[in-house]
């Protein structure tokens, strides 16, 4: 797939909120999409994923089969967890219940059967958006913020299935801002700026990076993790005790 020379801007009279895009995602590859909050990350996502159309420029050579897990799952629908995957199966060409019954036990999500979309938590409702994505082999996966609202076997079931679709010759776009790129050692970065898109790939032994140890007062660390995250850092953990 392939970003040719592409602009978007929300409004006509609006700034560009991406300008002049052009990059390539090649079969098997894993693209983290990193950058401060509102710089166009999830435009940037959802250009790839055919939800937004260009201004100016294409995107070409998108597979046919697209899994777009947004953001924030649409929970405003009235199904239940169950009724919404067969429906989306069937809607995609899957008869029977195998692929919907193997999505919903592997995501843990059993309990929440018949549970109405609209009374489902996020991390619940996120996980249903993973598995509608998912029922049909993707050509091209798009992640935004997955692991959001999710509980930790889930979290780490995310990169198992990066590696699935991938090894499957499928690529995969995923947007992340708590450091979770960590599970995703081999990813092409795209990071976000000022309406362009840099992209890098770390060399073995040289990540691209350095680790910054700094100490704030209890009481901030949350807000100081948050502004963090926000700037595009990863936050790699945080400790009580004084380094030695």
């Amino acid at each position: 797939m392939r970003f040719d020379q592409v602009w978007f801007r929300y409004a006509r009279r609006e700034d560009w909120t991406l300008r002049m895009v052009d990059l390539t995602v090649e079969p098997g590859a894993t693209v983290v999409v990193l950058g401060r909050n509102g710089a166009g990350k999830s435009t940037l996502l959802q250009l790839a994923a055919g939800v937004l159309r260009p201004v100016r420029g294409a995107v070409r050579q998108r597979p046919g089969v697209v899994g777009w897990v947004p953001e924030r799952f649409p929970a405003d629908q009235p199904f239940t967890t169950e009724q919404y995957l067969t429906r989306t199966a069937a809607v995609r060409g899957l008869r029977g219940g195998r692929e919907v019954d193997h999505w919903i036990t592997r995501l843990g999500l059993d309990d929440h059967r018949h549970t109405r979309l609209a009374a489902l938590s996020k991390g619940t409702a996120q996980k249903v958006g993973l598995a509608q994505a998912l029922l049909v082999s993707p050509g091209l996966l798009v992640l935004d913020e997955p692991w959001e609202g999710l509980d930790s076997h889930a979290r780490t079931l995310i990169p198992q299935i990066v590696g699935e679709v991938t090894a499957a010759g499928g690529a995969v776009l995923v947007s992340d801002h708590r450091g979770e790129i960590a599970g995703l050692p081999d990813a092409i970065r795209w990071t976000v700026t000022d309406g362009t898109v840099k992209t890098e790939r770390a060399e073995p032994g040289d990540p691209g990076e350095v680790v910054v140890e700094i100490a704030v007062r209890r009481t901030d660390a949350d807000t100081t993790m948050a502004r963090l995250r926000a700037d595009g850092h990863r936050v790699l953990g945080v400790r009580t005790e004084r380094p030695r």
